[in-house]
Order: C-alpha cells, then structure tokens, then sequence
C-alpha cells in the first residue's frame, strides 16, 4: 500500500481520491500531464521531490546575507538515486545526509535565456531521506530586499523583506522552486535583538521571540500544510501588532500601525463572507503585514501573513479590494494552485472573481460593480496593448508569467459561467471543486475536465454556449463576456463627458470621491491637452501633490503623454517613493515614448530611484528603460 501511495504522490494519479483533511497531512501528487510540466524548474520531482523543508538561518544586516541551513526531507522513486533542486546565486558550503555524512553534489550552469531559473543542484542521494544543505544566500539574492533606515516609516532600523513569487525564493531557499511541488516547512530564524521576524507560518515562538546569549532573538515557526514553495515568506523590522479580532490582525511599524488597523478593520467580515461563500478558511489565522513603499506589489498572499502596499492605506477604505482579494488566494492560489506559471490565470483569475464576491457580500452590488467596471476597462486596454483579438499573449494558457489579463480576463471568464448557469448552481460546483482539490495543483486542462464532468455532463448544448476552450486557449475575448456597468461610474462618466467637450476643471467637484472614481475620471481624459488645460486641472484638483499613490499615478501618465514640465519634480520625487510595480512601470514606459524628452528623464531616474526598488522591480525598470519592452 506504501509503495502505492508513494506512486501517487510522485507521478499523480486520476485514481487516488484524497480527502481535504488527509490532503493537508501528507505531500500532494505530481502532475504529469504534458501541460503540467514546469518549463521554470530544474527539479524532476517524478523522481524524487521535497516534502519538507527545515530552515535554520541568521539574519545579518551588515552583509545583507542569510546564512544557516536547510534540512529537506526527500521523498523518492523506487531506485532513485539523485535529487535535483533550484538554486539561484547560494553560496553552497556543504551537503550532508541526516547525520552529518557527505554527500556528493553539483551546481550547474545558469539558463542564460533566463537568469532567474538559476541552475540545478544535484545531489547524490546514497539512500537518504534527508539531506541537509549550509549556505548562505548572497547580498543581490533576487527574492530579498534590505532596506536602510531612511526607507522605513519609523526612520531608525533597517528592515528585511522576502517576495518568492514566482521563482525568487530559489535565491534564497535551496529546494524545488515550482508552484506544483507543495511541501510543508518550518523555520528558525535569528535576528538583531531590538527587531522582530514575522513569516507566512504559525508562530512557535511568541511575538517577541526567544532572547539568546548574544543579544539577538531567536524566532520559530512552522506551516504544517502543504504549499506551493513561492509561499515561503518573512520580513524582519521594528514591526508592531494590533489586534482586529479573533483570527486577524496587523503587522508594521509603530508609525503605520494604527492607521492600517483603522483601514483594514472589516476584515473579519472578510473572512465570514468568503468562508460562507466557497467553504471553510483552512489556514487557522490571517494576519496581515504592511510593508515599506519599497513593497513590489498591491499585496502577496502569503498564507497567514498576507503582505500589503502601505499605497492602499488612503484612509477611506476604498482600497480595501486588495485586502479582499489577498484573502480570496486562500482558497485560490494557496488552497488550489496553478502547478505552473502557464497556468497563472488559475491563481488570479479565480481570485479577483472571487474578490469580487467578497465585495457584494459586504457593501452590495453597486460596490462590486464599481470594481467589475473599472476590471473591463483594463481588460480591454490590455487586450489592445497585447495585439488585439489575434494577440498571442491574450490567451489565458500561454507562456509562463502573470500579466493583467490573467486577472481581469480570467476573471470574466468565471463571470460569464454564472451568467449563463446561475449563480447558486455555479456557486454549489465552486465550494465543492476547492473542497476537492484542496492542498492539490491544477492544470487548465483539468479544471476544463472537472468543470464537464462536475458542472456540465450531459448538457452539450450549455458546454456549447460557454466556448470553454475558446476562453482558456484561444486569443481575444471571446463575444459572451459580461460586461458589468456601474451606476456611480456612469455619474463620473458624465462629468468626464463635459470636461472633455471643454467644460472647467472646477465643475468637476469631486469632493468625496473614491480612488476608483478619481482612476475612472484620469484614465478617461482626452490624452492631448494644452500645458493650460493641464495647469487648470493639476492646480483645481490638487493632482501633483496627491496624497493618494493611484491618483498621482494616473495623473503622471496622462502629465508625461503631454510632456507637462511642471509635474516633473512631482513626478521625480514620486519614483524614487514607491516602489509598486502596478504605479511606477506605466510612468517608466510612458516616459520612454517621449523621445529625448522623456527617455533621458527615465533613465536618470531610475539611476537614482533604483537602489529604493525590490530587485524584480529593478529588473523589470532595467528592461524598459533599456528599450525591451
């Protein structure tokens, strides 16, 4: 029976049904359907695989290194004799088995059509079931950001912060670094004595840790359910806790606290309303930390410990959609995951949707709508920017990597199959397919399978109507989207309308205006305006000086279209602030396109911004600015 179930978690198996209480307690099958194979990893999991990963590691701010070790424990095919690992810029000293005896071990040569894939390290198993590997990452590791005092909120300790997703941990945890090869994992961290750690993982050790001999503290943690290994996650800082309720609370600086805890206070009611929706939160606690402006991205589901942007803290709660969305990835994303990055749609796709949801349940549906309608218009700019309806990259199942079109197509996509099946069918099918397929990776190809056989057997002329392969295949959008409207948007349509036909800035009046109100008025101004129209609305509406990162960011694009001279400084001081790759890459390729004008001020200040970026964000700067996308 062993031998069997060792089979079905190695090579996958349609014949092995594993319950969601079991599933969270051992390893999850390996896909090995052809569209399962993962083109960003080394490893050969159908061989041998990582169930678990130990890490044991210091934290040291003056090298702006990790080093320790990581204990991995192997779970391998009759006859194996190697295990193949991801690693991307480590430091290896030693590999050894369980006690301590060497084992042998290479590194391979970097992809160089992909330095971030890394290179193989391949480990001579000799019969061992553990192997333990010492290292140290290195202080360019592509998954951490170190950040100087002057980059916190409080202005006097540095802080550390890990983003794995998709295949960054690898710089800094040897293992297999793919989205289809879960593994539990636990981990000692130590630290500076005056700072605290945090991870995506149950605290062992107390809030404030456990004090050693040295001065540092020592910090303990453990995930005992299977995740995809980008979920890895922590942040070391002077971070502080408020409690918003039983399960939740938040994480930040002292500066921060009270204001994200004032924000995020609905977030219990997240959790009641996404559980009553698609079935129970599986994940114990849901605690969120809220990071420096430096933070790459709107929020990182890390299960526990969702990461956060402080540029959706704007005071009035209309930014909250993130922390809904963050939540919704516990049931799409963390609990079912995409076994590869083809697949990203899967992950993103499933939880805007579900997001939405949340919304409606919580502020009713003019409130979802409002995101639903804003959701197609980025649709549908991404999907003329991308080539139009032939467009390869507006396919849902394509090349490996997210873009927008995974959230906002893959999104509507779901929509479309509750309109035309009803939502409380639709929804019955949803809770039951995470339940399934909790703890468990997923192909397109076998949701589309488990969709006909759970959702649609027998109706062909349903099946028929959906166009399922014309969706997750095919370019464009297919013509049964929804399209939802919102009442409170077409209101702001109308004085867009005016303003556009050459109305004054001041009739505008958007005194109480929500971030997603001012987006809808900014992206829908004409793109040509005189330097006068542009003063008249920077000065009426108080656009440069902004405290809202989304209003300036969508004013800054529409200032460099015209290349508008007096938002520069704005502009300038804006980049080198945040670090959020959804506000400050439109900025970089908007400036770009402005020939001598605008290509020699992107260039400058990315020189001066990049030491403020995570190094994904730098890339991704780098790339632009040197005219590759």
């Amino acid at each position: 029976m062993r031998n069997l179930l060792v089979a079905a978690l190695l090579a996958g198996s349609a014949f092995v049904a594993i319950s969601p209480a079991v599933a969270q307690t051992i390893p999850a099958p390996i896909l090995t359907t052809p569209e399962a194979k993962d083109v960003w990893t080394h490893a050969e999991p159908q061989v041998a695989r990582v169930t678990h990963v130990a890490l044991d590691l210091d934290v040291d701010f003056a090298s702006k290194t990790l080093a320790g070790s990581a204990m991995l424990d192997i779970l391998a095919a009759p006859g194996a004799t190697q295990v193949v690992l991801d690693v991307n810029g480590m430091d290896i000293s030693a590999v050894t088995d369980a006690g301590g005896k060497p084992l042998k071990w290479t590194v391979g040569p970097k992809d160089p059509k992909n330095e971030d894939i890394g290179s193989a390290l391949t480990v001579d198993l000799a019969g061992a079931a553990k192997i333990k590997i010492a290292y140290r990452s290195q202080p360019g590791a592509t998954a951490l950001q170190w950040l100087p005092p002057e980059m916190t909120f409080g202005k006097k300790k540095p802080f550390l912060f890990s983003q794995g997703e998709s295949i960054l941990n690898r710089s800094w945890v040897p293992t297999q670094d793919s989205p289809g090869i879960r593994q539990t994992w636990e981990a000692t961290l130590r630290v500076p004595g005056d700072m605290v750690a945090v991870m995506s993982a149950e605290k062992l050790s107390g809030d404030k840790g456990e004090a050693l001999p040295d001065s540092r503290r020592q910090f303990r943690f453990r995930m005992d359910k299977p995740v995809p290994p980008y979920l890895i996650a922590f942040a070391v800082g002077d971070l502080k806790f408020k409690s918003l309720g039983p399960r939740s609370g938040v994480w930040t600086e002292a500066p921060m606290l009270d204001k994200a805890a004032k924000e995020f206070v609905d977030v219990e009611k997240m959790i009641d309303a996404a559980s009553k929706l698609y079935g129970p939160y599986r994940w114990g606690r849901y605690d969120m930390l809220v990071l420096p402006p430096a933070f790459p991205y709107g929020g990182m589901e890390n299960p526990m410990l969702t990461f956060l942007t402080p540029t959706i803290v704007t005071g009035d709660r209309s930014n909250t959609d993130v922390v809904a969305h963050e939540l919704a990835h516990s049931w799409s994303g963390n609990l079912v995951t995409n076994a590869t990055w083809s697949d990203s749609w899967l992950n993103e796709g499933f939880t805007t949707y579900f997001e939405n949801r949340i919304m409606e349940a919580l502020y009713g549906k003019e409130q979802a709508a409002i995101y639903a309608d804003l959701d197609w218009d980025v649709m549908q700019r991404e999907i003329a920017a991308a080539g139009g309806q032939t467009g390869a990259a507006t396919r849902l199942h394509g090349d490996p990597g997210a873009g927008e079109l995974d959230y906002t197509k893959g999104s509507n996509f779901l929509r479309m199959i509750e309109y035309t099946v009803g939502r409380e069918k639709w929804d019955a099918y949803l809770t039951s397919y995470f339940d399934r397929h909790a703890f468990q990776p997923q192909t397109t190809a076998g949701f589309l399978t488990d969709l006909r056989e759970r959702l649609l057997k027998g109706q062909p002329e349903l099946e028929l109507k959906l166009q399922l392969d014309r969706w997750s295949y095919a370019a464009g959008l297919p013509d049964n989207a929804v399209r939802v409207n919102s009442a409170t948007l077409a209101k702001v349509d109308t004085k867009l309308a005016a303003f556009n036909a050459g109305g004054p800035a001041s009739a505008v009046q958007p005194t109480g205006w929500t971030t997603q109100e001012w987006l809808r008025f900014l992206n829908g101004v004409d793109r040509q305006q005189t330097p006068a129209r542009l003063k008249e609305l920077d000065e009426t509406l108080g656009l440069s000086a902004s405290g809202n990162a989304y209003i300036q960011s969508a004013w800054f694009e529409l200032a460099i279209t015209n290349r508008y001279d007096p938002a520069v400084p704005y502009l300038r001081t804006y980049l080198s602030r945040i670090g959020r790759g959804l506000l400050v890459y439109p900025l970089y390729k908007g400036l770009m396109k402005q020939g001598d004008w605008g290509q020699s001020k992107a260039r400058d200040f990315f020189a001066e911004a990049k030491p403020t970026y995570h190094p994904s964000t730098a890339a991704g700067i780098a790339r632009i600015v040197a005219g590759q996308e």
